[in-house]
């Protein structure tokens, strides 16, 4: 069993670190809908020791949706180079049904050029003015605002070695789903150790060798000062400029990149790496209902999809995983000698992998558009003791739905009396995953 654990870093995680300032301020606008100006701003309120203000178009900023931005309030008259960096929040609140209520988060550096930032579409006019939704009750309408102004960075100088221990990579274009999964692989020692193992020639160039590319961008993270380029890695793909600018499927590429070094390994001191680290298996079955009859099938991942929607926590997506689903009716099992039989179907885990990488489903299928759209990112996990758990991509992106998910930060996948687990499972082996991040 390869357990997964992080490397020791210079951090300043334990000194102490003052709450950055914040807000909350709550604007109620009556007579809404009589509303004749194009703009409408709201009461300044003071955050940081700035002065602030909601900015509203009733009517949308040339777009059929209400459009909200924050604002600096005295922008004009601040003085020269004045910038600040504030994380906010604005939300249209239901006054019928609060959790109803639409909240959109951003960030942004205010300056004199750019003194306000928002949302130009932050909800369609026909759900705003709709007198069954709850937005509008008696002409009236309630926004909220949660500011926290922190203070700015100064990305010239800011030392990303001395402060935190690590560079990071830069963006090559779209390409921070691929970042964040080639760092998360870097913080695998052993996964690290292999690829270094990968035998290579003086004729290979990095951008024409992935092993090679990949030896490069890991040496670079481990020794280099400054933030790693990934161009190299991405011409050994294959990549063009106009691939690094595409969103590409981070599990569809960790699957390409994973194929591509086991095929690499073979031969190698390092062959089978990639399947001691992250290969689990699980089992398929139906099994009849009134008849004695049981078809089983065993097969391996190297990830699993889990679903996001309607799921509020990571064991709830497990649960939906295993779920089992009735076959009766028209869609009765044919079991063989049986004939037609009513049958439950499902599958259960006979084995996990030491570094265990969980896809957060990203898009589900739009009946109503005949178009897949997007529902959520991407969660990863390494083992703890015994076991491990990690962020495959370290980050949560855009969403379509709001609906909160969480994970812990140990996830018990022998919960509940084992009920993830197939009868062939060895229960002596501990599914404790503890989570780790890097950013």
């Amino acid at each position: 069993l390869v357990v997964a654990q992080p490397e020791a870093a210079n951090t300043v995680e334990n000194q102490p670190v003052e709450d950055p300032p914040s807000s909350r301020f709550t604007w109620r606008i009556e007579n809404f809908s009589r509303l004749n100006a194009k703009k409408h701003y709201s009461e300044v309120f003071v955050v940081g020791g700035y002065k602030w203000r909601i900015l509203l178009f009733p009517k949308g900023n040339n777009v059929d949706h209400l459009s909200m931005y924050l604002d600096v309030a005295d922008s004009a008259s601040l003085p020269y180079g004045w910038s600040r960096y504030a994380q906010f929040s604005l939300a249209v609140v239901n006054q019928i049904h609060n959790k109803y209520s639409i909240r959109k988060d951003t960030q942004h550096q205010f300056n004199a050029r750019e003194s306000d930032w928002g949302f130009t579409s932050f909800m369609p006019l026909g759900e705003l003015y709709d007198p069954c939704r709850g937005y509008l009750v008696n002409d009236t309408l309630i926004v909220e605002a949660e500011v926290v102004v922190r203070r700015i960075v100064d990305y010239w100088t800011y030392d990303s070695k001395k402060e935190t221990g690590y560079v990071g990579l830069k963006n090559q274009g779209a390409t921070c789903y691929m970042n964040s999964l080639l760092q998360t692989l870097y913080h695998i020692p052993y996964f690290r150790k292999a690829v270094y193992h990968m035998p290579t020639t003086e004729n290979d160039m990095p951008s024409g060798s992935i092993p090679l590319a990949l030896q490069s961008l890991f040496y670079k993270l481990q020794y280099s000062d400054s933030s790693v380029a990934t161009k190299e890695l991405t011409k050994s793909f294959g990549w063009d400029t106009h691939d690094s600018f595409m969103q590409h499927d981070v599990q569809e590429l960790n699957r390409v990149l994973c194929e591509k070094l086991e095929d690499k390994m073979k031969g190698t001191v390092v062959e089978g790496t990639i399947q001691q680290l992250f290969e689990g298996h699980h089992m398929n079955y139906i099994e009849c209902i009134n008849v004695d009859y049981k078809s089983t099938r065993k097969e391996s991942f190297y990830d699993l999809q889990l679903d996001v929607k309607g799921c509020h926590d990571v064991y709830a997506s497990f649960d939906k995983y295993v779920e089992v689903e009735r076959l009766e009716g028209d869609n009765k099992y044919h079991a063989e000698q049986y004939g037609l039989q009513d049958a439950k179907k499902g599958v259960l885990f006979i084995d996990f992998p030491p570094v265990l990488q969980l896809q957060l489903k990203r898009f589900e299928y739009d009946f109503m558009r005949d178009t897949m759209v997007k529902v959520s990112s991407c969660l990863g996990m390494v083992p703890g003791k015994g076991r491990a758990m990690l962020p495959l991509t370290g980050f949560v992106s855009r969403t379509w739905i709001n609906d909160r998910y969480e994970f812990p930060l140990q996830l018990d996948l022998d919960r509940d009396g084992g009920k993830y687990l197939s009868p062939d499972a060895d229960r002596r082996v501990r599914n404790l995953y503890t989570l780790h991040r890097y950013l």
